[in-house]
């Protein structure tokens, strides 16, 4: 037998298989170095994790309306999905735009689109998430021009951004701008939100979508962790000291089926890490070396066939993210390997979250699988493996060097590629698909998303274009030009273009007119 990251697992457990452990070294306690037992010392047994729900589509006012019904429903975290144009700097009247308008995210255009999308909400009391990379800044600036309005100082904002552009030249592809830059536009990120929004976490640096492209659960840790070395190398280069900025870096995992390799796999993640910071990178504050992640639900693993069981493998997703100490978890609703979720779709993967937290036990003590066999040997085998693949990494310069080289998307794809034979083998079992299959699918509405949307957000962009001051948007944009060419924090002049109502796909397009854009490398 072998995990799936082919590690041996092994029928029994027992004392033989941790000779020459010493618990003091390798766990630590709750809250304390190597943080292997979670990075808060009463972890759930003080409050349950934050529980966010990605949402997003259509127009900023259904979002918004989705969101608010999340909130009344006990939801604790805002997290919001962008529509494919959004993601990667274009406006939604843009040619390239066509056909993508509000089907995957919700559509943000301009701060008067991201003034709806937070309207009744009141932003110094909800935590969010925006899952969004290259046009992070933007996104970023217009929530806390939001925030402005309302009254909120940006000073009690909190959230995250995603932010991780060296995982979209890996496995997910919406990029903007070649590796060097894009890292700039991430350290400039950092400095900002240290003056300007210190609550913020400044990067979610993403394992999730290599896993969704079939990464492996080491490859997934190993190539996260590396591409959180090189971002903190980005920042070391542009001055900033180690405990200035890491303290707000946080990450973003998958949560699998199989539960026991999942819970090892955090705890072996968070000590890795926290090894790094601390020798290193000499960080000394505490929360510099704390790995603190969001979790979402495998989205890869929900099948079209027999949807509804879908609901069970999220279950199951779920516990094993919260005992493996997860920060915030987003379950998927049933019914996304179809299409968007339905409003009870998404409410129902909120409740499996409340279940877990509220009417099971997990919750009463912390680290609960600590002193497993089973869990404590897979920790340990999956930090040695990391450590193997990260160094491979690292031979071939560095997380950006080895992107260049298609090293990451390679490795993945075989990964992907052997799963796939094994599933269409049957050697992998996937309930529905290729085992406990049905003659004949129940009928299931899925949520379609309105085709008059694009030509509604076209007609916005319109009013707001002929409404604005075009020389005071047109000398703002010829500031983050400036800005891009030199070496000054790019935020600030988009921060006042963005006020002057420029759009998300014009503050791109100035970026792109002076850094261009990134053509990948074939890999090999």
């Amino acid at each position: 037998m072998a995990t799936e990251s082919g590690l041996p697992f092994a029928p029994v457990y027992g004392p033989a298989d941790l000779a020459g452990w010493d618990p003091a070294a390798r766990l630590g306690e709750p809250g304390a170095y190597p943080y292997t037992r979670g990075v808060y010392p009463s972890m759930y047994t003080g409050r349950p994790w934050t529980m966010r729900q990605y949402a997003g589509f259509g127009t900023a006012a259904e979002s918004n309306e989705r969101y608010r019904h999340l909130l009344a429903a006990g939801t604790t975290g805002l997290s919001v999905a962008f529509d494919l144009p959004t993601q990667m700097g274009y406006d939604s009247d843009a040619p390239i735009a066509h056909g993508e308008v509000g089907k995957v995210g919700v559509a943000i255009d301009t701060i008067d689109d991201m003034r709806v999308l937070f309207d009744q909400i009141p932003l110094d009391q909800v935590s969010t998430s925006m899952t969004i990379n290259s046009p992070a800044a933007i996104l970023l600036l217009l929530y806390q021009l939001v925030a402005e309005e309302q009254g909120v100082p940006a000073s009690a904002l909190n959230g995250t951004i995603q932010n991780d552009v060296l995982k979209e030249y890996i496995a997910r592809g919406t990029y903007i701008y070649p590796p060097a830059q894009s890292l700039r536009l991430t350290t400039d990120i950092f400095s900002y939100c240290r003056e300007e929004i210190p609550r913020w976490n400044t990067i979610s640096i993403s394992g999730y979508h290599m896993a969704e492209a079939g990464a492996t659960p080491v490859q997934e840790i190993a190539f996260t962790l590396a591409d959180g070395i090189e971002y903190v190398r980005a920042a070391l280069a542009s001055g900033q000291h180690i405990d200035e900025f890491a303290p707000r870096l946080a990450f973003f995992f998958v949560a699998r089926t199989t539960l026991l390799e999942e819970i090892a796999k955090f705890r072996a993640a968070r000590r890795i890490w926290a090894r790094i910071m601390r020798e290193d990178f000499g960080a000394q504050d505490p929360k510099s070396l704390m790995l603190r992640f969001h979790t979402q639900t495998a989205g890869v693993q929900l099948t079209a066939q027999q949807p509804e069981v879908n609901l069970v493998r999220v279950a199951i997703q779920a516990l094993g993210a919260v005992l493996g100490g997860t920060q915030s978890l987003h379950t998927n609703s049933f019914d996304e390997a179809i299409a968007l979720p339905t409003e009870k779709a998404a409410r129902l993967a909120l409740r499996t979250q409340q279940v877990l937290a509220y009417e099971s036990d997990v919750t009463q003590t912390v680290d609960p699988f600590a002193g497993s066999y089973a869990i404590e040997s897979l920790t340990d085998e999956i930090e040695e493996a990391v450590h193997a693949l990260m160094a491979r990494v690292e031979e071939l310069g560095g997380a950006v060097a080895a992107i260049e080289e298609g090293f990451q998307k390679s490795e993945i794809e075989k990964s992907a590629y052997a799963v796939a034979q094994e599933i269409d083998a049957g050697d992998q079992v996937v309930v529905g698909v290729n085992r406990f299959t049905i003659d004949e699918e129940e009928p299931y509405e899925p949520l379609r998303v309105d085709p008059t949307i694009e030509s509604e957000q076209r007609a916005r962009l319109a009013r707001v274009r002929a409404e604005r001051d075009q020389p005071a948007v047109d000398a703002a944009l010829e500031r983050i030009r400036a800005a891009a060419a030199g070496t000054d924090n790019l935020l600030y002049p988009m921060r006042d273009a963005l006020r002057a109502r420029a759009t998300v796909g014009e503050v791109s397009d100035a970026l792109r007119d002076v850094w261009g854009v990134y053509t990948p490398t074939d890999a090999f």
